[in-house]
């Protein structure tokens, strides 16, 4: 989804100067920053989507007055997709002034600017939107699901995460294979900073496949649990059969009529519940009336073994025979 955001973004209307001039300073600083060549500073940022680098520019044009220059950086060798750099070469020292990128005494701001990190929330959403049409990128909705900036330095990273802690947002910073992240992996939080950020169609596109993710992962999980279940009964009903049948053989005729009853209906009817053969009693019982006698049937069995001093009921379960239920 980290295109559809993109595109959204990239033609949202912000009419408020001070949230225009926070973005423009966040794409330059995530974008790519300040380069001194032949002694000049340049000022320029990669991006990569056509309609992001065409925002930054008439932004850069409006807000400053500098004409930017840009180049399309074609697919091919370790470069997966084309990429255009936004490029002020003319007067860059004034523009990396104006934006913030150099403090009053000429050095480099290694985070966000101070007007960035000391303006209102609309500052801190603007520099958000900035940082993802620079480097951001979100992953669909599931078990990792994260909305993710790659920034410049750690400085960058920790204003940047201090920016979402103003739009009530928790955000983590780490590193990666040596690049400093600042990761949203909570799927509300997610949800709640593109809002903020204005991407309010693909924010109902999020929500929507993360709904039906989750609907899915909820059914599965029933599913196994109802299977499980189902399982664990029929091998439960399989080894009383078994040892009904034990009883049935060592008791002959002492075993009283309703007892009977419940032993046959439980060995001819092997993988049944005790709900289906309460039901197919006559007259029909209860499922606890149905293990009450089978449960007598059992202790009565189990008693004559011990005294006539041969295998009890427990013996007939057989390993194979639980393998056999668990299939």
């Amino acid at each position: 989804m980290t295109a559809a955001v993109k595109d959204e973004l990239s033609r949202l209307a912000v009419t408020k100067t001070c949230c225009r001039r926070a973005e423009v300073a966040a794409l330059l600083r995530f974008g790519g920053g300040l380069h001194i060549v032949g002694g000049r500073v340049v000022v320029e940022a990669e991006l990569d989507t056509g309609a992001g680098a065409r925002r930054l520019r008439g932004e850069i044009h409006d807000l400053y007055g500098h004409n930017p220059e840009v180049h399309v950086l074609s697919q091919g060798g370790l470069r997966k997709g084309t990429r255009y750099v936004v490029r002020v070469a003319t007067d860059g020292d004034s523009l990396a002034r104006q934006t913030g990128l150099l403090d009053p005494r000429g050095r480099p701001v290694r985070g966000l600017p101070p007007q960035v990190v000391s303006g209102g929330v609309c500052d801190a959403e603007a520099a958000w939107r900035g940082a993802f049409l620079a480097h951001g990128s979100l992953t669909e909705p599931g078990r990792s699901s994260a909305l993710e900036i790659t920034c410049p330095g750690m400085e960058a990273a920790m204003a940047l995460v201090g920016a979402a802690r103003r739009l009530g947002v928790v955000a983590k910073a780490r590193e990666v294979r040596g690049a400093d992240r600042v990761v949203v992996r909570d799927g509300d939080a997610i949800g709640a900073l593109l809002t903020r950020l204005g991407a309010h169609t693909s924010v109902l596109a999020w929500e929507e496949r993360r709904m039906r993710r989750e609907v899915r992962a909820t059914a599965n999980r029933l599913a196994n649990f109802d299977d499980a279940n189902l399982r664990r009964s029929v091998k439960a009903a399989v080894t009383a059969s078994a040892r009904v049948n034990r009883a049935l053989e060592l008791l002959g005729d002492e075993v009283p009529d309703h007892l009977v009853q419940a032993g046959r209906l439980r060995v001819e009817h092997e993988q049944a519940s005790l709900e289906e053969l309460g039901q197919l009693a006559e007259p029909p019982m209860t499922k606890d009336a149905v293990a009450g006698r089978i449960r007598r049937l059992l202790a009565m069995a189990d008693k004559k073994a011990k005294d006539m001093r041969v295998p009890d009921t427990s013996s007939v379960v057989t390993e194979e025979m639980s393998e056999m239920a668990d299939r």
